[in-house]
């Protein structure tokens, strides 16, 4: 609708402003309409007339079928929707259903989503989790506007934490033998890392070897990270491996070119890469003195590998540690002939754990830092995937975990399900379909139509968090829908004997318990029938 009225007032001042300085919004307040325009004032810079004269003849040229009144309002023109197009919309939700806010706006553009990608040393910890809810996130939305989207997680196999793992489990091992335990210097600690260790003294007794450590270590380790996403409902479609990249030449070849191509220099026995040609704050290490490579070079092959299987865009998600290490990737992308553009870096925020008003660091159970499968067994999937989904992913978050589980209206995961179930119940007592037909004689009040409004917006809100890549856009909004259902519940009676009346409010209710359905399944919530 917004592109609708920015289109019909272009028509009338397509002679002084170009449709972009049009702009189109909902107004906070709605006494000053569902949509509202500041062209006026826009206007008044170019043709040099009182917005509020520009207003008034601008309201008589304006005429659309779907806009039942413009009023103007201190120089702003504010449209009022007809009551007849949301009805409309809302036989329309009902037909739809499960694909009601679907649309085409990705038109089968290739987007390449890389999240979480943790180093097969450890358990998934709580900030995983924030990348992990984001990213599946983002991927069932872009699917849901039209995009060809990728799923993708990058194993880091082929670097120094491999070999730092792989001493880490032999020295649990060699413990297990009677030797004395001599941790490796940044060797990993973890009650995973001790199990490791025992499975294979209990099947090999004194007899295991290096490369059994570290394909033992990977293997399990990459077993259970793989579990936890999929408890947490996270999916990808391609798990590509560092080792592979060195398998396949791909970080010989990277180097390669980058020698070749006068990008690199020696300086203290170690070679550097000439970020800062291309807007880094200084040259960086490509190989250090020791002759082994830094995470940069094998990170540089692994894009140019993802640019060449030719999406148009592609996604990291990387942690709040990678802030700085952005430019100097981008550099090197513009270096290798690529379009850095193309990649759009994702900074996760850290995240703490606030529990009765104190941050919460260790786990009970293993008196170590707090894991993925830590918080959904505190708080449940769905509450864990709803507060990650309610942030955005640049902010600072704190997880209050009393909130997440009380089951009251101050929760807000509790509020949405809790409006979707209750919606059912009605339904169920009903005892009747839906008449996709209705032509609505009986509803009137403003609480009605704020819901049937609101219910108009959803495939806007589903654009705007495709477009900007924000699922918290999602969030905010299903909020505000059971909110104005909660309201519309709490002042009009749905079942009664009067079964036109009945029936247009089933209709109403219908629609709003599809949105809160579809959208919660774009951030990977369920939407419960019963609580």
């Amino acid at each position: 609708m917004k592109d609708i009225i920015k289109e019909a007032i272009y028509n009338v001042v397509s002679e002084w402003v170009s449709i972009d300085k049009i702009i189109v919004e909902i107004p906070k307040k709605r006494e000053n309409g569902d949509y509202s325009s500041n062209i006026c004032f826009v206007l008044s810079k170019v043709i040099k007339k009182n917005p509020l004269d520009i207003a008034l003849n601008l309201k008589e040229q304006i005429d659309l079928k779907e806009i039942d009144k413009i009023e103007v309002k201190g120089g702003f023109l504010n449209f009022y929707l007809t009551k007849e197009f949301l009805f409309d919309n809302l036989n329309f939700i009902l037909k739809q259903d499960e694909n009601y806010g679907k649309n085409n706006i990705g038109n089968k553009m290739k987007i390449n989503l890389e999240y979480v990608s943790a180093n097969p040393t450890g358990i998934l910890h709580i900030g995983h989790a924030r990348g992990a809810s984001y990213g599946d996130s983002m991927a069932r939305i872009l699917k849901f506007c039209g995009y060809d989207v990728t799923r993708e997680y990058y194993i880091n196999d082929g670097g120094n934490q491999i070999i730092n793992l792989e001493k880490s489990i032999k020295a649990r091992y060699d413990n297990l033998c009677g030797q004395e335990l001599v941790m490796p210097k940044d060797g990993y600690y973890g009650q995973e890392i001790i199990d490791i260790a025992k499975e294979i003294y209990d099947e090999y007794g004194k007899y295991a070897n290096s490369e059994l450590f570290r394909n033992k270590g990977l293997e399990y380790l990459l077993s259970e990270i793989k579990k936890d996403l999929n408890n947490f409902k996270v999916e990808f479609d391609v798990w590509t491996s560092e080792q592979s990249l060195y398998d396949r030449k791909l970080v010989d070849k990277t180097l390669k070119y980058l020698k070749d191509n006068g990008y690199t220099y020696e300086k203290d026995n170690a070679l550097f890469l000439k970020t800062s040609l291309y807007g880094d704050l200084k040259d960086r290490v490509l190989v250090k003195s020791d002759h082994t490579n830094t995470y940069l070079l094998p990170d540089i092959a692994y894009h140019i590998d993802k640019y060449n299987r030719g999406y148009d865009k592609m996604v990291d998600v990387l942690g709040a540690d990678h802030h700085g290490y952005v430019p100097r990737l981008k550099a090197s992308i513009s270096m290798c002939g690529y379009d850095a553009s193309k990649l759009d870096v994702k900074i996760l925020q850290m995240v703490r754990l606030i529990k009765d008003g104190e941050e919460v660091k260790m786990s009970k159970r293993t008196g170590k830092s707090l894991t993925m499968k830590d918080l959904i067994a505190m708080v449940g999937v769905d509450a864990v995937r709803y507060f990650f989904a309610a942030r955005s992913l640049d902010t600072q978050m704190d997880f209050d975990l009393n909130l997440a589980t009380k089951k009251s209206s101050e929760n807000p995961v509790y509020y949405v399900s809790y409006a979707h179930a209750r919606i059912c119940s009605i339904i169920s007592d009903y005892g009747k379909g839906v008449n996709h037909n209705l032509k609505y004689t009986t509803i009137n009040s403003d609480w009605a139509i704020d819901l049937l409004f609101k219910m108009y917006q959803f495939e806007d809100v589903v654009k705007l968090s495709a477009k900007t890549k924000e699922p918290h856009v999602i969030t905010n909004y299903i909020y505000d829908l059971a909110t104005l259902f909660h309201s519309f519940y709490a002042h009009e009676k749905i079942l009664t004997d009067d079964d036109v009346y009945t029936s247009e409010r089933i209709n109403l209710i219908k629609g709003v318990k599809i949105i809160i359905k579809n959208a919660l399944n774009l951030i990977g919530v369920k939407a419960p029938d019963k609580m």
